[in-house]
């Protein structure tokens, strides 16, 4: 489906990034050994609209890049900071992007920053913040790979696939992502945690 946008000239510096943005189009494609014509299939969208995108020469909306996104079975983040590839390994403390709420389809209370430079590599490591009463037994979280949490100040329990696991300043956790999982602080003050989940699911 073409949006409006994407037919609209690009700024310079948006140039660039839309270059980037179509080199890993086409090079996530290849490697999934997709033509042009199966990842429109797969993606909803027509064969021009995905050539001209991968050429760098098209301005897709949101909506179109998570349709590519859901044909290439990635994470719509892989797209949208491709062109953060070139920044640099460091994070700094001020400058952490947040993540409160994105990627998880609601506002759960918990706050989010992102430790790793973007979410291009093959994990993504996250500080996260949850107030007394944080719950998200409502919405258990279930996705392909693996997570790790390693507690730095407070409590969280960790619900697992009906398990429940306690844990306190220095305790960690590894688990299955595939299987229903979910948090909650019953302490009195808040937890932070930095949480390591591969692939990237934000």
């Amino acid at each position: 489906m073409a949006l409006p946008d994407e037919s609209l000239p690009a700024a310079p510096a948006i140039g660039a990034m839309l270059q980037d943005l179509g080199t890993r189009i086409r090079v996530l494609r290849r490697e999934r050994n997709l033509t042009l014509e199966r990842l429109g299939e797969l993606s909803g969208l027509s064969v021009g609209i995905v050539s001209q995108i991968e050429r760098g020469k098209g301005n897709p909306s949101f909506a179109t890049l998570a349709q590519l996104a859901h044909g290439l079975d990635i994470p719509v983040g892989r797209l949208l900071h491709v062109a953060e590839q070139r920044r640099s390994p460091v994070v700094r403390r001020g400058e952490r992007r947040r993540l409160d709420g994105h990627g998880l389809g609601n506002d759960d209370g918990g706050q989010y920053e992102l430790l790793t430079p973007d979410f291009t590599g093959a994990l993504e490591v996250v500080w996260v913040e949850t107030p007394p009463g944080y719950d998200t037994s409502a919405t258990p979280y279930k996705h392909n790979g693996e997570e790790f949490g390693l507690v730095i100040e407070g409590r969280v329990v960790v619900h697992v696939d009906g398990v429940a696991h306690d844990l306190g300043v220095g305790d960690s956790i590894r688990y299955d992502s595939s299987v229903p999982h979910w948090y909650s602080n019953p302490g009195p003050e808040v937890c932070r945690a930095v949480w390591v989940i591969t692939p990237p699911t934000w």
